[in-house]
Protein backbone atom coordinates (compact mmCIF):
# COMPACT_ATOMS: atom_id res chain seq x y z
CA UNK A 1 0.00 0.00 0.00
CA UNK A 2 2.77 2.47 0.91
CA UNK A 3 4.54 1.89 -2.41
CA UNK A 4 1.34 2.47 -4.36
CA UNK A 5 0.56 5.68 -2.50
CA UNK A 6 4.10 6.94 -3.09
CA UNK A 7 3.78 6.30 -6.82
CA UNK A 8 0.34 7.96 -6.92
CA UNK A 9 1.64 11.05 -5.15
CA UNK A 10 4.65 11.25 -7.45
CA UNK A 11 2.60 10.92 -10.63
CA UNK A 12 -0.29 13.01 -9.34
CA UNK A 13 1.02 16.24 -10.83
CA UNK A 14 0.43 17.28 -14.45
CA UNK A 15 4.11 17.99 -15.17
CA UNK A 16 5.34 14.78 -13.54
CA UNK A 17 2.74 12.74 -15.39
CA UNK A 18 3.92 14.31 -18.66
CA UNK A 19 7.52 13.41 -17.77
CA UNK A 20 6.58 9.83 -16.89
CA UNK A 21 4.78 9.35 -20.20
CA UNK A 22 7.60 10.93 -22.21
CA UNK A 23 10.17 8.66 -20.60
CA UNK A 24 8.25 5.48 -21.36
CA UNK A 25 9.38 5.69 -24.97
CA UNK A 26 12.58 7.73 -24.79
CA UNK A 27 15.68 8.36 -22.73
CA UNK A 28 16.05 12.08 -22.13
CA UNK A 29 18.33 14.49 -20.29
CA UNK A 30 17.20 17.31 -18.02
CA UNK A 31 17.98 19.87 -20.71
CA UNK A 32 15.91 17.96 -23.28
CA UNK A 33 13.00 17.74 -20.87
CA UNK A 34 13.17 21.48 -20.20
CA UNK A 35 12.85 22.06 -23.95
CA UNK A 36 9.83 19.79 -24.20
CA UNK A 37 8.05 20.97 -21.05
CA UNK A 38 8.95 24.65 -21.33
CA UNK A 39 9.94 24.74 -17.66
CA UNK A 40 13.09 25.79 -15.83
CA UNK A 41 15.84 23.28 -15.16
CA UNK A 42 15.51 23.48 -11.33
CA UNK A 43 11.80 22.76 -11.57
CA UNK A 44 12.27 19.85 -13.95
CA UNK A 45 15.07 18.47 -11.74
CA UNK A 46 12.72 18.60 -8.76
CA UNK A 47 10.06 16.66 -10.64
CA UNK A 48 12.63 14.07 -11.69
CA UNK A 49 13.84 13.62 -8.13
CA UNK A 50 10.34 12.90 -6.87
CA UNK A 51 9.72 10.40 -9.65
CA UNK A 52 13.07 8.70 -8.99
CA UNK A 53 12.35 8.56 -5.25
CA UNK A 54 9.13 6.73 -6.10
CA UNK A 55 11.15 4.27 -8.24
CA UNK A 56 9.15 5.28 -11.31
CA UNK A 57 12.28 6.42 -13.15
CA UNK A 58 15.81 5.14 -13.65
CA UNK A 59 18.75 7.53 -13.70
CA UNK A 60 21.98 6.88 -15.65
CA UNK A 61 25.06 9.09 -15.74
CA UNK A 62 26.82 9.31 -19.10
CA UNK A 63 29.89 11.50 -18.91
CA UNK A 64 28.73 14.97 -17.92
CA UNK A 65 25.12 14.13 -18.90
CA UNK A 66 22.45 12.26 -16.95
CA UNK A 67 19.75 10.31 -18.80
CA UNK A 68 16.37 9.31 -17.38
CA UNK A 69 13.97 6.59 -18.49
CA UNK A 70 10.86 4.93 -17.13
CA UNK A 71 11.29 1.92 -14.84
CA UNK A 72 11.26 -1.33 -16.78
CA UNK A 73 10.55 -3.94 -14.12
CA UNK A 74 8.16 -4.69 -11.30
CA UNK A 75 5.29 -2.66 -9.92
CA UNK A 76 6.66 0.75 -11.06
CA UNK A 77 6.72 -0.44 -14.66
CA UNK A 78 3.17 -1.81 -14.40
CA UNK A 79 2.05 1.44 -12.82
CA UNK A 80 3.55 3.47 -15.68
CA UNK A 81 1.85 1.20 -18.21
CA UNK A 82 -1.48 1.77 -16.49
CA UNK A 83 -0.97 5.55 -16.48
CA UNK A 84 -0.13 5.46 -20.18
CA UNK A 85 -3.25 3.44 -20.98
CA UNK A 86 -5.48 5.82 -19.05
CA UNK A 87 -3.81 8.90 -20.52
CA UNK A 88 -4.28 7.61 -24.07
CA UNK A 89 -7.99 8.39 -23.71
CA UNK A 90 -7.07 12.08 -23.61
CA UNK A 91 -4.42 12.03 -26.33
CA UNK A 92 -4.75 15.69 -27.29
CA UNK A 93 -3.32 16.82 -23.97
CA UNK A 94 -0.02 15.09 -24.76
CA UNK A 95 0.23 15.69 -28.51
CA UNK A 96 2.23 18.90 -28.04
CA UNK A 97 4.77 17.02 -25.92
CA UNK A 98 5.04 14.44 -28.68
CA UNK A 99 5.75 17.10 -31.28
CA UNK A 100 8.44 18.69 -29.14
CA UNK A 101 9.94 15.25 -28.47
CA UNK A 102 10.11 14.76 -32.23
CA UNK A 103 12.07 18.01 -32.51
CA UNK A 104 14.54 16.83 -29.87
CA UNK A 105 15.00 13.61 -31.80
CA UNK A 106 15.58 15.51 -35.02
CA UNK A 107 18.39 17.45 -33.33
CA UNK A 108 19.91 14.16 -32.19
CA UNK A 109 19.65 12.76 -35.70
CA UNK A 110 21.45 15.80 -37.10
CA UNK A 111 24.30 15.31 -34.63
CA UNK A 112 24.45 11.59 -35.44
CA UNK A 113 24.52 12.34 -39.17
CA UNK A 114 27.45 14.71 -38.67
CA UNK A 115 29.34 12.01 -36.75
CA UNK A 116 28.63 9.49 -39.50
CA UNK A 117 29.81 11.88 -42.19
CA UNK A 118 33.07 12.43 -40.33
CA UNK A 119 33.73 8.69 -40.13
CA UNK A 120 31.89 7.30 -43.15
CA UNK A 121 34.97 6.96 -45.36
CA UNK A 122 36.79 4.76 -42.84
CA UNK A 123 33.75 2.60 -42.14
CA UNK A 124 32.94 2.17 -45.82
CA UNK A 125 36.52 1.21 -46.59
CA UNK A 126 36.57 -1.60 -44.04
CA UNK A 127 33.07 -2.80 -45.03
CA UNK A 128 34.12 -3.04 -48.66
CA UNK A 129 36.79 -5.58 -47.75
CA UNK A 130 34.69 -8.22 -46.02
CA UNK A 131 31.50 -10.16 -46.64
CA UNK A 132 28.29 -8.10 -46.93
CA UNK A 133 26.75 -7.20 -43.58
CA UNK A 134 23.60 -9.15 -44.39
CA UNK A 135 25.62 -12.36 -44.68
CA UNK A 136 27.32 -11.74 -41.35
CA UNK A 137 24.02 -10.88 -39.67
CA UNK A 138 22.37 -13.98 -41.11
CA UNK A 139 25.15 -16.09 -39.59
CA UNK A 140 24.69 -14.36 -36.23
CA UNK A 141 20.96 -15.11 -36.29
CA UNK A 142 21.64 -18.75 -37.19
CA UNK A 143 23.95 -19.18 -34.20
CA UNK A 144 21.62 -17.27 -31.90
CA UNK A 145 18.56 -19.23 -33.01
CA UNK A 146 19.07 -22.06 -30.53
CA UNK A 147 20.43 -19.94 -27.66
CA UNK A 148 18.54 -18.60 -24.66
CA UNK A 149 17.91 -14.93 -25.39
CA UNK A 150 16.00 -13.69 -22.39
CA UNK A 151 18.76 -11.26 -21.37
CA UNK A 152 21.38 -10.20 -23.94
CA UNK A 153 24.48 -8.04 -23.40
CA UNK A 154 25.87 -6.25 -26.44
CA UNK A 155 29.43 -5.44 -25.33
CA UNK A 156 30.73 -2.50 -27.35
CA UNK A 157 27.34 -1.80 -28.88
CA UNK A 158 28.54 0.96 -31.20
CA UNK A 159 25.56 2.06 -33.31
CA UNK A 160 23.23 -0.40 -31.55
CA UNK A 161 22.75 -2.50 -34.68
CA UNK A 162 23.02 -5.83 -32.84
CA UNK A 163 20.29 -4.82 -30.40
CA UNK A 164 18.09 -3.77 -33.30
CA UNK A 165 18.78 -7.06 -35.11
CA UNK A 166 17.99 -9.24 -32.10
CA UNK A 167 15.19 -7.15 -30.58
CA UNK A 168 12.30 -9.15 -32.11
CA UNK A 169 13.41 -12.36 -30.39
CA UNK A 170 14.77 -11.28 -26.98
CA UNK A 171 13.11 -10.19 -23.76
CA UNK A 172 15.72 -7.59 -22.80
CA UNK A 173 18.89 -6.20 -24.30
CA UNK A 174 21.57 -3.99 -22.81
CA UNK A 175 24.29 -2.38 -24.89
CA UNK A 176 27.38 -0.80 -23.35
CA UNK A 177 29.97 1.40 -25.02
CA UNK A 178 32.70 3.81 -23.94
CA UNK A 179 31.84 6.40 -26.61
CA UNK A 180 29.05 8.91 -25.88
CA UNK A 181 28.90 9.71 -29.60
CA UNK A 182 28.18 6.09 -30.47
CA UNK A 183 25.66 5.79 -27.65
CA UNK A 184 23.79 8.81 -29.01
CA UNK A 185 23.50 7.04 -32.36
CA UNK A 186 22.45 3.75 -30.74
CA UNK A 187 19.88 5.43 -28.51
CA UNK A 188 18.38 7.26 -31.47
CA UNK A 189 18.29 4.06 -33.55
CA UNK A 190 16.41 2.14 -30.85
CA UNK A 191 13.95 4.93 -30.16
CA UNK A 192 13.13 5.48 -33.83
CA UNK A 193 12.52 1.74 -34.20
CA UNK A 194 10.20 1.77 -31.18
CA UNK A 195 12.39 -0.74 -29.32
CA UNK A 196 11.63 -0.17 -25.65
CA UNK A 197 13.00 -3.39 -24.16
CA UNK A 198 16.60 -2.56 -25.10
CA UNK A 199 18.77 0.15 -23.60
CA UNK A 200 22.32 1.44 -23.87
CA UNK A 201 24.74 2.57 -21.17
CA UNK A 202 28.12 4.27 -20.93
CA UNK A 203 30.58 1.69 -19.60
CA UNK A 204 33.99 0.13 -20.14
CA UNK A 205 33.50 -3.44 -21.34
CA UNK A 206 36.55 -4.44 -19.30
CA UNK A 207 34.81 -3.25 -16.10
CA UNK A 208 31.09 -3.86 -16.52
CA UNK A 209 28.74 -2.16 -14.04
CA UNK A 210 26.82 -5.37 -13.34
CA UNK A 211 26.85 -7.89 -10.52
CA UNK A 212 28.24 -11.37 -11.05
CA UNK A 213 25.83 -13.71 -12.78
CA UNK A 214 24.08 -16.49 -10.92
CA UNK A 215 20.98 -18.66 -11.25
CA UNK A 216 18.59 -15.71 -10.77
CA UNK A 217 20.41 -12.76 -12.32
CA UNK A 218 22.80 -12.09 -15.16
CA UNK A 219 22.86 -12.33 -18.94
CA UNK A 220 22.05 -15.35 -21.06
CA UNK A 221 24.24 -14.25 -23.98
CA UNK A 222 27.04 -11.70 -24.35
CA UNK A 223 27.96 -10.54 -27.86
CA UNK A 224 31.17 -8.87 -29.04
CA UNK A 225 30.50 -7.64 -32.56
CA UNK A 226 33.56 -6.14 -34.28
CA UNK A 227 34.91 -4.61 -31.09
CA UNK A 228 37.72 -6.80 -29.70
CA UNK A 229 40.23 -5.76 -32.37
CA UNK A 230 40.19 -2.26 -30.84
CA UNK A 231 41.34 -3.51 -27.43
CA UNK A 232 44.82 -3.88 -26.01
CA UNK A 233 43.70 -6.89 -23.96
CA UNK A 234 40.69 -8.63 -25.58
CA UNK A 235 40.91 -11.56 -23.17
CA UNK A 236 40.18 -9.28 -20.22
CA UNK A 237 36.92 -8.19 -21.88
CA UNK A 238 35.86 -11.78 -22.54
CA UNK A 239 36.62 -12.80 -18.96
CA UNK A 240 34.63 -9.83 -17.67
CA UNK A 241 31.66 -10.71 -19.87
CA UNK A 242 31.73 -14.28 -18.58
CA UNK A 243 31.59 -12.91 -15.03
CA UNK A 244 28.12 -11.44 -15.59
CA UNK A 245 26.64 -14.49 -17.34
CA UNK A 246 24.16 -16.92 -15.86
CA UNK A 247 25.50 -20.46 -15.23
CA UNK A 248 24.49 -21.67 -18.71
CA UNK A 249 25.39 -18.39 -20.44
CA UNK A 250 27.07 -18.06 -23.83
CA UNK A 251 29.57 -15.67 -25.43
CA UNK A 252 29.45 -14.93 -29.15
CA UNK A 253 32.44 -13.17 -30.75
CA UNK A 254 32.24 -11.72 -34.25
CA UNK A 255 35.54 -10.35 -35.53
CA UNK A 256 38.22 -10.73 -38.18
CA UNK A 257 40.48 -13.69 -38.84
CA UNK A 258 44.21 -12.83 -38.92
CA UNK A 259 45.11 -10.49 -41.78
CA UNK A 260 47.94 -8.20 -42.88
CA UNK A 261 46.13 -4.97 -43.74
CA UNK A 262 48.35 -2.58 -41.80
CA UNK A 263 46.27 0.45 -42.73
CA UNK A 264 43.66 -0.86 -40.25
CA UNK A 265 46.14 -0.31 -37.44
CA UNK A 266 47.57 2.96 -38.64
CA UNK A 267 44.43 4.66 -39.97
CA UNK A 268 41.50 2.96 -38.21
CA UNK A 269 42.97 2.51 -34.71
CA UNK A 270 42.72 -1.29 -34.81
CA UNK A 271 44.99 -2.64 -32.08
CA UNK A 272 44.93 -6.16 -33.45
CA UNK A 273 44.88 -7.44 -37.02
CA UNK A 274 42.41 -10.23 -36.45
CA UNK A 275 42.46 -13.31 -34.23
CA UNK A 276 43.35 -16.96 -34.72
CA UNK A 277 41.14 -19.78 -33.48
CA UNK A 278 43.79 -20.84 -30.97
CA UNK A 279 43.86 -17.40 -29.38
CA UNK A 280 40.10 -17.20 -29.04
CA UNK A 281 40.05 -20.66 -27.50
CA UNK A 282 42.62 -19.48 -24.95
CA UNK A 283 40.33 -16.58 -24.01
CA UNK A 284 37.44 -18.99 -23.57
CA UNK A 285 39.56 -21.19 -21.34
CA UNK A 286 40.62 -18.21 -19.21
CA UNK A 287 36.98 -17.17 -18.87
CA UNK A 288 35.71 -20.63 -17.93
CA UNK A 289 34.03 -21.12 -21.30
CA UNK A 290 33.93 -24.18 -23.54
CA UNK A 291 34.12 -23.68 -27.34
CA UNK A 292 30.88 -24.68 -29.03
CA UNK A 293 31.13 -23.54 -32.63
CA UNK A 294 33.17 -21.50 -35.10
CA UNK A 295 32.23 -20.24 -38.54
CA UNK A 296 34.07 -18.33 -41.27
CA UNK A 297 32.55 -15.94 -43.78
CA UNK A 298 34.87 -15.08 -46.64
CA UNK A 299 34.60 -11.92 -48.69
CA UNK A 300 33.85 -12.03 -52.38
CA UNK A 301 37.31 -12.14 -54.06
CA UNK A 302 36.04 -9.63 -56.61
CA UNK A 303 35.69 -7.02 -53.88
CA UNK A 304 38.47 -4.93 -52.37
CA UNK A 305 40.99 -5.10 -55.19
CA UNK A 306 42.65 -8.23 -53.84
CA UNK A 307 42.58 -7.11 -50.20
CA UNK A 308 39.94 -9.12 -48.37
CA UNK A 309 38.99 -9.80 -44.77
CA UNK A 310 37.48 -13.00 -43.43
CA UNK A 311 34.87 -12.54 -40.71
CA UNK A 312 34.87 -15.19 -37.99
CA UNK A 313 32.20 -16.14 -35.48
CA UNK A 314 33.17 -17.99 -32.30
CA UNK A 315 30.65 -19.30 -29.76
CA UNK A 316 31.52 -20.41 -26.24
CA UNK A 317 29.44 -21.61 -23.29
CA UNK A 318 30.01 -21.45 -19.57
CA UNK A 319 31.67 -24.65 -18.46
CA UNK A 320 29.59 -26.80 -16.12
CA UNK A 321 30.61 -25.74 -12.61
CA UNK A 322 28.78 -26.23 -9.33
CA UNK A 323 27.06 -22.96 -8.40
CA UNK A 324 28.94 -22.77 -5.12
CA UNK A 325 32.30 -23.07 -6.84
CA UNK A 326 31.36 -20.50 -9.45
CA UNK A 327 30.23 -18.06 -6.77
CA UNK A 328 33.54 -18.44 -4.96
CA UNK A 329 35.48 -17.86 -8.18
CA UNK A 330 33.47 -14.69 -8.91
CA UNK A 331 34.33 -13.13 -5.54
Amino acid sequence: MDELLTMLRAAGDPSRLRILLLLRGAELTVSELTQILGQSQPRVSRHLKLLCDANLLQRFKEGSWVFYRSAERGDPAQFADMMAALSSRDGEAFEADGRRLASVRQAREAAAAAFFRANAADWQRIRSLHAPEQEVEAAILRLMDKLPRVEVLDAGTGTGRMLELLAPSISRGTGVDASPDMLAIARDRLERAGIQHCQVRLADIRHLPFSAGNAVQGFDVAIFHQVLHYLEDPQAAVVEAARVLKPQGKVLIVDFAPHELEFCRGELAHRRLGFADEEVRSWFEAAGLEPLAAESIDADPARGGGENLTVKLWLGAMAALPLGKRAREAT
